[in-house]
């Protein structure tokens, strides 16, 4: 699998206002990857800004999201990627069926309690670490 870059899979992840689930999956796949997986997120209604419940659960794992920016979501973000992953949003994007598509019904950490974000994002955290061993076999996954 090679991405834009040729040499390494590109992974979307896809939610509706680009400023919670997404943003977390994106920041464990780039740090668990190493470089070694091209990232990208976006959402269709992207947010003025990532959800502050969501940056602070993220800080609690040592994760700093605080300057991503939600970005829109576009047709060619999708062309150039090898999988794409929609967190609480399959019915409402496209099919494109020359991509490995998956779905995460992870719920909308969106105005929940503490507890129940850190549940969504060690949900998200899991399906990451799976998603690695899966694009990257070979390779150790830092599991922190």
């Amino acid at each position: 699998m090679a991405g834009t870059t040729g040499t390494k899979p590109t992974v979307l992840f896809v939610c509706e206002f680009n400023s919670a689930r997404s943003q977390m999956a994106a920041a464990f796949l780039t740090r668990f990857a190493q470089g070694r997986v091209e990232v990208h997120s976006g959402g269709p209604h992207p947010a003025d800004q990532v959800e502050n419940s969501a940056v602070e659960a993220m800080a609690e794992v040592g994760v700093d999201i605080s300057t991503r920016v939600p970005r829109l979501l576009t047709h060619d973000m999708v062309m150039a990627s090898d999988v794409v992953i929609t967190l609480g949003y399959a019915d409402q994007e496209p099919n494109f069926p020359h991509l490995r598509h998956e779905d995460w019904p992870v719920e909308d950490p969106v105005g929940r309690d503490e507890a129940t974000v850190r549940r969504i994002r060690d949900e998200i955290k899991g399906r990451v670490q799976q998603l690695i061993t899966e694009l990257l076999p070979r390779r150790h996954v830092d599991a922190q």
